[in-house]
């Protein structure tokens, strides 16, 4: 059929191909369905399956391939052309102010110490953890400890570090949990379903096999980001729409991935303020369901805060811990604006690990938490530095 359409080729013509006939050409030819002629003329495909077929319909473009960079689970110094900490955190940096202290040299005495606690209680500290901080380097100061406000720029770094490095526990897989469960909590827009996305990766990187469950059954378009994140990732999602039972999700894909022997079953929730008493209570019903399949389950509670919370980030912890029982925390959007000083004030309080960092949009950016790199992307290493 195709061939009839065709127009001999002239002698001297550099086309590779036939030229094709003009609609008015076609509609002459077929008077009484020239639509049905136009189409089957100037489809690059035949169509198939008899008379009348319609061709079949074009694939669907795939998904753009995720980044396929790995980050290390420890602590280690970037590659080239990666982003370091230290770049992905100087805007924080600069909020936090400390560095600015000591780039003026200046004279070691009690106003110094004054500026540094004014600095800590500005980028969110906290109270608790800036008086114990200061206290000590003024006590070592009169004791003469300090040779310069250099030494004392080391003092506070040191410390610093210290107060964080307990927390700084990385995200360990039990292979004895099959599968091990990661229930994700946290306030709304801290950013929960995107990190999903980003452990998702990193746990198949590592070798695991995961499944995801779209919990967050209050918007649909949190089930379909998180389906896209599993497209991306090659990674099945559990869904039940919107509006659906969120533990009865959450039983289900627990039921699905001990089926099919899965590694990890990462559980999304529904965001939801700590004030919200009975949406804390509902927490509190899916862990008790995916209890009822596995007694030890969820074997890690992941709270996400979003780092420009604040002094308020602690009050957050503070509700959903007693509602679940929060076993890691990741803090995200550290590379904005955010002074970086609540992560200091959620260590010293209450001791949970922290698992992961957000320092950044791409995948790589969510960092296993490391104390030292933090705290080095925070202040100078040295006077001027």
């Amino acid at each position: 059929m195709i061939g009839f359409f065709r127009r001999k080729k002239p002698k001297n013509s550099p086309d590779a191909g036939p030229a094709p006939l003009s609609t008015e050409e076609i509609a002459a030819a077929f008077p009484r369905a020239p639509a049905e002629a136009l189409r089957e003329a100037t489809d690059a495909t035949p169509p198939t399956g008899g008379s009348g077929a319609a061709p079949p319909p074009p694939e669907s473009p795939p998904s753009p391939p995720p980044m396929e960079e790995k980050e290390p689970e420890t602590a280690a110094p970037a590659p080239a052309g990666k982003p370091g900490w230290r770049d992905r955190l100087r805007r924080t940096s600069a909020a936090l102010g400390l560095g600015g202290l000591f780039s003026r040299n200046p004279r070691l005495d009690d106003d110094l110490l004054d500026e540094i606690e004014t600095a800590l209680l500005t980028a969110d500290v906290g109270v608790p953890a800036t008086s114990a901080l200061v206290e000590d380097l003024r006590k070592r100061m009169k004791a003469r400890e300090f040779a310069d406000a250099n030494a004392l720029l080391k003092a506070l770094r040191a410390d610093l570090v210290a107060l964080l490095q307990p927390v700084a526990k990385p995200l360990v897989i039990d292979a004895g949990a099959k599968p091990f469960v990661v229930l994700t909590v946290g306030v709304n827009g801290v950013g929960k379903t995107t990190t999903i996305g980003k452990l998702a990766r990193r746990f198949k990187e590592d070798g695991h096999q995961l499944m995801l469950a779209a919990g967050d059954t209050f918007r649909a378009a949190a089930v379909a980001q998180l389906q896209t994140w599993g497209e991306r990732n090659g990674v099945p999602v559990i869904a039940q729409g919107q509006d659906a039972d969120a533990a009865s999700v959450a039983f289900d894909a627990l039921q699905a991935a001990k089926a099919r022997g899965f590694d990890v079953l990462i559980a999304d929730t529904a965001g939801r303020l700590h004030t919200q008493q009975g949406l804390m209570a509902e927490l509190g019903k899916i862990r008790r369901v995916l209890a009822k399949l596995d007694e030890t389950a969820p074997h890690e509670v992941l709270m996400v805060i979003d780092g420009t919370t604040g002094q308020n980030a602690l009050s957050q912890l503070r509700q959903f811990h007693a509602a679940v029982g929060v076993t890691g925390l990741v803090v995200t959007k550290l590379d904005g604006t955010a002074k970086g000083g609540v992560v200091f004030a959620l260590a010293r309080e209450f001791g949970i690990p922290i698992r992961y960092a957000g320092i950044g949009e791409q995948l790589e950016d969510l960092r296993v938490f490391d104390a030292e790199s933090f705290v080095d992307a925070l202040l100078p290493e040295a006077l001027g530095g």
